[in-house]
């Protein structure tokens, strides 16, 4: 009768050989019935104008908020410096201004109202409103003495799944439509298009979004002439 031979330990604990090359690996499956929601279609550069076009002005500027309540408050601001005006000549004319603004904010959950009147006659006022779960009302007016100045706009924002939708109403007709898609957890396209009835203009116009954790670039073209295109890169955790 033959003995079997049995493996040596060391044979018997050798672990098979695995592929160690992580392009190998199965990259996770995407599914694009659950993708992201985008930002709207003109935040598409919100990032490039936090960092390019900081709030900056030249004079002095004092800003005091006093908080009534939990949702009421009231502001004021004195504001002293230069201000730039119409000129033929490519000198800047810039003339010492003064001015002084009084606000009134209203903030909840679901509705917010901002109101600023300043001494030169301005008068501005937004408004934010929480429709439903997917549709917000915006609304900014401005009321001026000075003739043709004065404005009005109205967006009606809904926000999808994976895609945000906005239709806008304007004083001079005004009407405005845009529309962004989600098409990978990364990617996202959109349009939009609009007609100004009091100078007899129209225009379409096209965007594309490409975001990761560490990046995030944008370009965006119209029928007007427009182009623009943006890059953000994270370096750290900070910067």
């Amino acid at each position: 009768m033959e003995t079997p031979i049995l493996p040596s330990p060391a044979a018997a604990t050798i672990p098979p050989a695995t592929d160690s090359n992580p392009a190998a690996a199965e990259q996770p499956k995407v599914d694009y019935l659950n993708l992201p929601c985008p930002i709207p279609y003109e935040e598409i550069h919100r990032e490039a104008l936090m960092s390019l076009k900081p709030e900056l002005f030249e004079g002095m500027r004092f800003d005091f908020t006093k908080g009534l309540n939990q949702n009421f408050s009231l502001s004021h601001s004195v504001m002293m410096g230069p201000t730039e005006i119409p000129s033929q000549s490519s000198e800047i004319i810039k003339i010492p201004t003064a001015h002084y603004e009084f606000g009134a904010n209203f903030i909840d959950p679901k509705l917010m109202l901002f109101g600023r009147v300043l001494t030169d006659g301005r008068l501005n006022a937004r408004l934010k409103c929480d429709l439903s779960d997917n549709l917000t009302l915006k609304a900014n007016a401005q009321l001026t003495n000075e003739p043709h100045m004065s404005h009005g706009m109205f967006n009606f924002d809904y926000k999808g799944s994976d895609y945000r939708s906005q239709f806008q109403l304007g004083n001079g007709g005004l009407l405005g439509a845009s529309y962004i898609q989600s098409l990978t957890p990364h990617l996202s396209l959109g349009g939009e298009v609009f007609w100004a009835g009091q100078h007899r203009k129209s225009g379409i116009g096209y965007a594309a979004r490409y975001n990761t954790d560490k990046m995030v670039a944008t370009g965006q073209v119209a029928s007007t002439g427009m182009v623009a295109l943006s890059y953000v890169q994270k370096v750290s955790e900070k910067v």
